[in-house]
């Protein structure tokens, strides 16, 4: 597997949204970030040595995957039991793609009741709550803006 083939694949799984944050990562979601979803996965896209993907692998896999060579705790992420993978060739393609699904699966089983109930819209109504919201949040994040400026302002 690869980025591109880790991409095509995650982006396929139920209720999975893609975005690019902290650089040159991809980080996959279960449901949009903007409604209250949640992060499973992340693919490093930069060439720094550092680990090329990183997921959620449970409790119960978690030490488990470390034995393998290539396999680490995430930084940042290990004590929520996330593993990261130095290179692509570290676990086969077809267990890689199980731990994904499954990463996925643990975190929307973790989800709340009222997440659950958005992502179960039918997709039109989804759409709309969604952009509905995306628009809220922008308008909040515009307004802090401004109040941050109008501090500084204030105290020069």
């Amino acid at each position: 597997m690869d980025a591109e083939q880790a991409r095509n694949f995650l982006r396929k799984l139920p209720l999975v949204t893609e975005t690019t944050q902290w650089g040159d990562n991809l980080v996959y979601w279960v449901g949009d970030k903007a409604i209250g979803g949640k992060m499973f996965a992340l693919v490093n896209l930069d060439a720094d040595g550092r680990a090329v993907m990183s997921f959620s692998a449970g409790p119960e896999r978690f030490h488990e995957l470390l034995e393998n060579e290539g396999v680490v705790p995430a930084p940042y992420m290990a004590r929520i039991h996330w593993v990261a993978i130095e290179r692509w060739n570290a676990v086969p393609t077809a267990e890689l793609q199980q731990l994904l699904r499954n990463a996925r699966d643990l975190t929307y089983d973790k989800l709340p009741k009222r997440v659950k109930d958005v992502l179960a819209l039918p997709p039109k109504e989804f759409q709309t709550l969604l952009k509905a919201r995306k628009k809220l949040l922008a308008e909040k994040a515009q307004q802090e803006a401004e109040a941050k400026a109008a501090a500084r302002a204030k105290s020069e």
